[in-house]
């Protein structure tokens, strides 16, 4: 029995395929940066500071990447940092006290890996920490109280597990109640928001993980269901960006840009991406929002842009 109130339902159907944003104010714009070394896509993306980690995915040859690259938001310059021990694409990614961790994800096999490997910017070294309990990739990633929660991915898709970097152990939680991979979300407050996912390509499915009653509940469905999305979280709302398995446009991405208030347990249309992208992670640093890499047609199809959401000027969800 859940411990906490849901609401919304919806369709799984893909909606609404180009819409036009309201107007939000100041922010609610896009902007170009500089673009990343080596064009990759189904990468894992997290922040430290104000730099961004972007690490492994497909090269644009489909070899798996072991390569680590670091934005530097201030000087919008990209470098390489040390390769990981293991080359992974469709990685969890999240960053903890400083390390930046690269957990699961597929060989170049298309195996999926159980590897969790840590990262320490200062000595620009890696480490390999206690495998995850159950190998799988394409996962979405949350951080909560020190501990990195990883749920969902291919095989299976249900599972949830929590990491804690300070005792290097993992524990088991209660499954997802629907079986997803490709997924995208975050952590706000003590909820757990899995967001998407596949299969089928257009699944609009929203799930929450209340981590203190240890228990998952619906919430309302995004209004354009998609795979191999990302999310961050600004002032507590949740914004997703691009995807795949968009049968309105021939490229077969989605532009969107959706931002869900917890609070109201609602959806709302913002600004669309300049460059529709799927196999992406979303880093947020202040009130931006750093997008870099991806695909920009469905399946394969790696690029180098590199691009920011701010997002818009006021706007709160806690």
């Amino acid at each position: 029995m859940s411990l906490f109130l849901a609401s919304g339902c919806g369709s799984d159907e893909a909606t609404d395929p180009d819409p036009t944003p309201p107007s939000s104010g100041p922010g609610n714009t896009w902007a170009s940066l500089a673009l990343m070394i080596e064009p990759r896509q189904e990468v894992g993306v997290a922040a430290i500071g104000t730099r961004v980690f972007v690490a492994g995915g497909f090269r644009a040859n489909g070899t798996t990447a072991n390569t680590l690259e670091i934005y530097d938001t201030a000087a919008n310059a990209w470098s390489i940092a040390a390769p990981m021990p293991v080359a992974v694409n469709h990685p969890g990614a999240a960053a903890v006290n400083n390390r930046f961790y690269v957990i699961g994800g597929a060989l170049g096999s298309g195996a999926s890996t159980d590897a969790v490997q840590e990262y320490d910017p200062a000595r620009n070294e890696w480490g390999l920490k206690t495998p995850m309990p159950t190998a799988r990739n394409a996962v979405v990633t949350g951080v909560r109280a020190g501990r990195i929660y990883v749920a969902g991915g291919a095989p299976g898709g249900r599972d949830l597990e929590a990491y804690d970097p300070a005792t290097d152990r993992w524990e088991r939680l209660p499954l997802m109640p629907t079986p997803r991979n490709h997924v995208a979300g975050a952590f706000v407050g003590d909820l757990f928001y899995a967001m998407g996912g596949r299969p089928p390509n257009t699944l609009s499915t929203n799930e929450a993980f209340h981590a203190v009653a240890s228990a998952w509940a619906s919430r309302a469905a995004m209004p354009t269901g998609r795979s191999g999305h990302g999310a961050a979280v600004v002032r507590g709302c949740v914004y997703v960006f691009g995807g795949e398995g968009n049968p309105a446009r021939a490229d077969g991405v989605f532009p969107q840009n959706e931002v869900y208030d917890p609070r109201q347990d609602a959806w709302q249309f913002l600004a669309p991406m300049p460059t529709p992208r799927h196999g992406i992670g979303a880093a947020a640093v202040g009130d931006r929002i750093f997008i870099p890499g991806g695909a920009t047609v469905a399946g394969f199809g790696a690029t180098a842009a590199n691009e920011v959401y701010t997002v818009p000027a006021g706007r709160t969800c806690e």
